[in-house]
Order: C-alpha cells, then sequence, then structure tokens
C-alpha cells in the first residue's frame, strides 16, 4: 500500500499545530507508560497499522513488558493492569467508541477515583489526540515502520 500524500509537506501549519497538541499532551504529566497504553489501545480499536506498530515500539523501548502489550486488547479479563490503567483504558474505549457509549457514567466515575479533574482533562485531550492521528494515518495510509 502507498501512501495517499506526504501531509506534513502539504499542510505543515496544520500538522505543526497538531504536533502542538501532541506535545502538550506527551508533557502533561501523565505517567509515559499510560500515555502509551492508551494510544495503542485507541489505535487498535480504529485499526490504525501504523500508530499500533509505533506505540507498541514505544512502550517496549521505554519498558513495557510484551505481555501488557500482547493483552491489552483484552485488558479487562487480564490482571496485569493497575487501577488507574484499568480507569484510563476504559475511559479511551468509551471516547474513542463515543457514538456507541455515550460515555458512560459508569467509566466516567471510575475515571474520578484513579485522576485528579486536571489529569482528567490532559487524559481526554490525550484519547482526542490519538484519535484525530488515529484518522490522519488511516485516512492517508501511512504505512507502518515494522514492514
Amino acid at each position: 500500500m502507498q501512501p495517499r500524500l506526504d501531509y506534513f509537506a502539504a499542510a505543515p501549519e496544520v500538522m505543526r499545530a497538531m504536533r502542538g497538541l501532541e506535545q502538550a499532551v506527551v508533557t502533561s504529566g501523565l505517567e509515559h507508560s499510560l500515555i502509551e497504553l492508551v494510544k495503542t489501545r485507541a489505535s487498535q480499536i480504529n485499526g490504525c497499522a501504523y500508530c499500533i506498530d509505533m506505540h507498541t515500539r514505544d512502550a517496549m523501548k521505554a519498558g513495557e513488558t510484551p505481555a501488557r502489550l500482547f493483552l491489552l486488547d483484552a485488558w479487562r479479563e487480564a490482571p496485569l493492569y493497575t487501577p488507574r490503567e484499568r480507569a484510563a483504558l476504559a475511559w479511551t474505549e468509551a471516547l474513542t467508541l463515543i457514538a456507541q457509549t455515550h460515555a458512560p457514567d459508569a467509566d466516567y466515575a471510575a475515571l474520578t477515583e484513579q485522576f485528579s479533574e486536571a489529569d482528567m482533562v490532559k487524559l481526554t485531550m490525550l484519547i482526542a489526540a490519538i484519535n484525530a492521528w488515529n484518522r490522519i494515518a488511516i485516512g492517508f495510509r501511512s504505512v507502518p515502520a515494522g514492514r
């Protein structure tokens, strides 16, 4: 599969803004491991091969275990995730699948038990950003590096 276009070259000012959001989220104070789990899980749901490849590689470079990455798609059944990670993953699924879930009250309640209000906003922006990146990469046919 060939990429459709180089979106960074086609609209650099808009892509700089997107990179700015990414930088703000990554340096927001959320745990790096949590950030990579959220990015990977949203990318799995959206079917973004480019982003799954990138974020699983980034997670492993940062020390994430293969077992936690292999079981991420079934995180609810796997005892490998902390309550904070579980709340973040539930919120990730709820917002990524917003048309179906409408952000359930139970997921929000779990979120409030694990995150401050500021961190809830940061996490929500992280989820919004990775969903945008997924749509960009899928729409323009970005090719995974692990080919």
